[in-house]
């Protein structure tokens, strides 16, 4: 009987046991259990895809920003993104980061990508809008949150930032 190369046994058995379990945890809710999970995959390299990898990346950081480690991550979402230059959320996330941070021209780059990606999701210009009202261009703000309610009418939230511009929805 042929013997199977251990990349095919690994494949194979990716869906069970350690494989799986690595997977599982790095998307728990409990941050050290998601990072000690998501590390796993990554260090896993050449046996995983790329998506993969760049997903674990992805959880990774939103395990750190659950934690307080903003620009811990920012690093993981900004690696994600390497991997996975057409994930939306990746820079979703990492752009809401950086508007934490008051990195407001990083922040409004990162929502760009978004709208790019995404241009039908109402969240990217709601989150763009926030961020160009950090920098005080209220004009930009009102247009992305107008944007916003063409996309989704009956997003309450949008309305009362508009109200507190000042503007009615």
């Amino acid at each position: 009987m042929k013997q199977l190369p251990l990349w095919a046994i690994a494949f194979a058995l990716g869906g069970t046991g350690a494989w799986a379990d690595a997977y599982k945890d790095c998307q728990a809710k409990d941050p050290d259990r998601s990072i000690r999970g998501c590390t796993q995959v990554i260090k896993r390299g050449k046996y995983e895809s790329r998506i993969m990898v760049a997903r674990a990346y992805g959880f990774r950081g939103i395990a750190y920003s659950m934690k307080g480690e903003r620009d811990r991550a920012i690093a993981e979402f900004t690696k994600s993104i390497t991997l996975e230059p057409n994930n939306a959320v990746a820079y979703g996330m990492r752009g809401s980061l950086y508007a934490d941070n008051k990195e407001f021209i990083s922040a409004i780059a990162d929502f760009n990508m978004v709208i790019a990606l995404a241009p039908d999701d109402s969240d990217g210009y709601v989150a763009r809008g926030l961020a160009y009202a950090g920098k005080n261009e209220f004009d930009l703000a009102i247009a992305d949150f107008r944007r916003a309610l063409e996309i989704n009418p009956s997003d309450q939230n949008t309305k009362e930032l508009l109200k507190k511009l000042g503007v009615t929805p």
